[in-house]
């Protein structure tokens, strides 16, 4: 049976290549469902060429034209929505449920920062010179790199091309190799709602073939990476080198507090939502979740009941809560993860295996592990995974201390029925996402988002903020006294 491809795009033109990318869906591995295009060097040196083009282009189209286009992507996302979700859950695994919510969010992006584009941008200033008026105004920067993950193939993209082109750059997507379609169809998207030439292009292609084309360009103004430390650390400093400008959003082990005047069934339900969604792989997922001694026995009781009525499978197939793992090399990490933490002394008290062990997909039954302490690599290292570790602690001081005791510092939440314990945890909590009784995941379009430390650079997405990091400040002075 021929496996059907789909094209990618560059200066407003859909192509090929010699090459192809196989594209398996991760509930069944045993053939690939689509190929993509597997660019060259020289392809991709082609994708810049006309990214300079529609840079100049789309600069010199007004904010407000800009931002029509941009409204119009939304409206089609939106009708697409559907045939979109079908998509992302071939080639992510996430459930039918999860991926229609990110389609929805995808078309927020888009809607949001359409109506951005009617706003300032800029300001008048006060000058000490007579007959003088000063002022700045934001202006694009001109190519920027977008470099995506497969853990959220379709919101991760519009979250970094809606506010970069509100600003008027021109955009070179590089979706994952093991998720690349939703790129692709967010891109088709743009394109059929008018996006001239050269704004939207995609590098579909295997990285080591393509790394030195897709980093090294010198007309790149800067990269928005969203990916793992080990990457992101490296491209920080390759890019350093040239004065790139670097957006980074990385890993996290987020965690969760549960105090014992908490309102534990609550706390139980939210959870399992933030651990288990998406299988535990999205960054904001809580990992580590601490609770009061004093209420630690009931609220691992409802915490397994809970996880243990958690129905794992195919993400199309009605009534499954939890879908496969990316990819068989993922699934074998996390397996491996999860023995290790029993091997240093965790206790197992849900899942573990291999769930619907078929021998042709990805499945991880969600985990639970008591007694974990923090000299364990569990405790410390992001598994990215349905898998949940829990930890006994002794009131808000000790709670405070076990969250911010990790490289890390992406998101964390507090279960509680007090006033001044959120307000404390809100404070002294050292994390760039922070929530009270309610999910560490779940961060809207207009809310800036982003972590401290090693959860990524200081540029935040989402919001207003995101256009601070995809534009550049020019301030003038006007002399118009005789």
């Amino acid at each position: 049976m021929s496996v059907r491809t789909m094209e990618t795009l560059a200066g407003g033109r859909w192509f090929g290549a010699e090459s192809w990318i196989d594209v398996y869906d991760p509930a069944d591995v045993r053939t690939p469902f689509v190929r993509v295009p597997a660019l060259t060097p020289a392809q991709v040196t082609g994708v810049y060429d006309a990214a300079v083009a529609g840079a100049a282009l789309w600069r010199a189209t007004s904010a407000i034209e800009r931002s029509k286009i941009l409204a119009k992507a939304a409206v089609l996302l939106r009708v697409r929505a559907a045939e979109i979700a079908d998509a992302v859950v071939t080639e992510n695994g996430k459930t039918l449920t999860e991926a229609r919510v990110e389609a929805e969010k995808a078309a927020d992006f888009f809607e949001y920062y359409a109506g951005i584009g009617r706003q300032e941008y800029g300001s008048l200033l006060h000058d000490v010179r007579p007959g003088t008026r000063a002022g700045f105004q934001r202006e694009p920067l001109g190519v920027v790199l977008a470099i995506t993950p497969w853990n959220d193939p379709l919101i991760t993209p519009a979250r970094k091309l809606a506010p970069a082109l509100a600003a008027g750059n021109a955009v070179v997507l590089k979706p994952a190799s093991e998720t690349p379609t939703s790129g692709l169809h967010l891109a088709r998207a743009l394109h059929d709602a008018g996006v001239p030439a050269g704004v939207i292009n995609v590098v579909t292609g295997r990285t080591a073939e393509i790394s030195g084309a897709l980093l090294d360009d010198p007309r790149i103004a800067a990269v928005s990476f969203t990916g793992g430390n080990e990457v992101g650390e490296a491209l920080r400093v390759r890019l350093a080198e040239r004065g790139v400008r670097f957006q980074s959003e990385l890993g996290g082990k987020n965690a969760s507090v549960v105090l014992a005047d908490a309102n534990l069934e609550k706390a139980a339900t939210l959870v399992v939502a933030a651990s288990f969604g998406q299988a535990g792989q999205r960054c904001t997922a809580t990992s580590r979740v601490l609770v009061d001694r004093a209420v630690h026995e009931d609220f691992v009781a409802l915490l397994r009941a809970k996880v243990a009525a958690l129905r794992v499978g195919p993400g199309k197939s009605e009534g499954t809560n939890v879908g496969p793992l990316v990819s068989p090399t993922h699934r074998d990490s996390v397996l491996r993860d999860i023995a290790a933490a029993v091997k240093q002394g965790a206790v197992l008290i849900q899942g573990g295996e291999d769930e619907q062990d078929t021998g042709f997909g990805c499945f991880v039954a969600p985990t639970v592990l008591a007694g974990v302490t923090p000299d364990m690599d569990l405790w410390r290292d992001e598994v990215f995974g349905p898998v949940l570790a829990v930890r006994v602690i002794d009131g808000l001081d000790e709670a405070i201390t076990a969250v911010n005791d990790s490289k890390y510092g992406l998101a964390a939440a507090v279960f509680t029925d007090s006033l001044a314990a959120a307000h404390r945890f809100l404070a002294e909590a050292d994390c760039g996402q922070v929530a009270v009784n309610t999910t560490t995941s779940g961060w809207d379009v207009h809310q800036p988002f982003g972590g401290f430390r090693d959860s990524g650079s200081p540029f935040k997405e989402q919001g207003a903020e995101a256009l601070r990091f995809y534009t550049k400040v020019k301030t003038f002075a006007i002399a118009f006294g005789g």
